[in-house]
């Protein structure tokens, strides 16, 4: 099934010069992780502690986009230049998930969005990832099959940002956004377990 996945080889070459230029100047892999997560555990803190003000919206799908780069740029940068580590591995697959919590929890916060479906939105995008992890434990390749894998999952929510940040109401249509979202993860969990499976 296709996912914003599929893209990340073009989205990886647009990224190169500037791997090149953190490579040139020393920069680990690990860094660039950490400075990612770091990030994202800042935004989240500022959308919570200000319940969802505009402007810490209108700053999610710049964020988001950002993260994505980064997460594109430690992997280039620990394959292509011979800098890959197990500590590296560990910190890319749970800064994943601790960076998906930070961010997308504190939707919770604002008035109209259902803190269960946020809740749930989160426990599955968990369930999704640990989904893909196991497949390398079971001898398969790291599964990411979509529908709703890492990159859709933030795509939605830059989506949902940037439109209660432009002054658009939450109430009913965000909810809804987020039982699809639970379903088309369900899906996700379901297709990458049977890749592990085989």
């Amino acid at each position: 099934m296709i996912t914003i996945y599929d893209l990340k080889p073009k989205f990886q070459a647009m990224l190169r010069p500037i791997v090149h230029f953190l490579f040139d100047r020393g920069i680990t892999p690990n860094q660039v992780t950490v400075t990612a997560l770091l990030l994202s555990i800042l935004t989240g803190l500022l959308i919570a502690f200000s319940h969802g003000a505009i402007w810490t919206l209108l700053l999610v799908p710049i964020i988001m986009f950002v993260r994505m780069a980064m997460n594109a740029i430690d992997g280039i940068l620990a394959r292509e230049h011979d800098m890959k580590t197990k500590l590296g591995a560990l910190l890319n697959e749970l800064s994943d998930v601790v960076s998906d919590a930070a961010l997308y929890l504190p939707l919770a916060y604002i008035n109209g969005v259902s803190p269960v479906l946020t809740v749930l939105f989160v426990l599955f995008a968990i369930l999704t990832e640990m989904t893909g992890v196991l497949s390398v434990v079971m001898g398969n390749e790291r599964a990411y099959d979509g529908p709703m894998g890492k990159s859709d999952r933030a795509f939605l929510v830059g989506f949902i940002c940037l439109i209660l940040g432009i002054g658009v109401s939450a109430s009913w249509w965000v909810n809804v956004l987020l039982i699809v979202a639970i379903v088309l993860e369900t899906v996700t969990v379901i297709n990458r377990a049977k890749k592990a499976l085989l």
